[in-house]
């Protein structure tokens, strides 16, 4: 089973069902690719609220992230399966500067309709992972 599907849809507008934490009460957001770095990209709200997260594709630099979505979360953006979603984790730096990433509350996004919603996993996935280099 693939988290990512590595799809074209990967871009353009996402419409999140709620509000992702400390966002509200914005849900429109431009998810735009960062130019150079495979798997890195730039959501920012599409209303002028001058809002900017990074996001990146957990295959390219956490590959043994493996959560477990239950049935609800994944209907909250209409889907059915995994493999109908894309999964991405939020970026930021850490206290000492290195960029960390939080495992505990990956973003769904149904490709086909760019649909999103920031859910939080059961179980102990880090809220500040350390992140490493993708090998390759």
């Amino acid at each position: 089973m693939t988290m990512s599907t590595l799809s074209d849809a990967r871009t353009g507008r996402l419409v999140f069902t709620t509000p992702p934490p400390g966002l509200a009460p914005v849900v429109d957001f431009d998810l735009d690719e960062v130019n150079g770095v495979a798997g890195l990209y730039a959501m920012q709200d599409a209303v002028g609220a001058d809002l900017r997260l990074f996001l990146i594709d957990p295959v390219f630099f956490v590959p043994e992230y493996s959560p477990v979505f239950t049935e609800e979360q994944l209907a909250a953006v209409g889907a059915d399966e995994l493999e109908q979603v894309d999964v991405y984790v939020v970026a930021t730096l850490g206290e000492a500067g290195a960029p960390v990433v939080n495992l505990l509350a990956p973003i769904l996004v149904r490709a086909v309709t760019h649909a999103a919603t920031q859910v939080i996993l059961d179980g102990d996935w880090p809220l500040r992972a350390e992140l490493v280099a993708p090998e390759g």
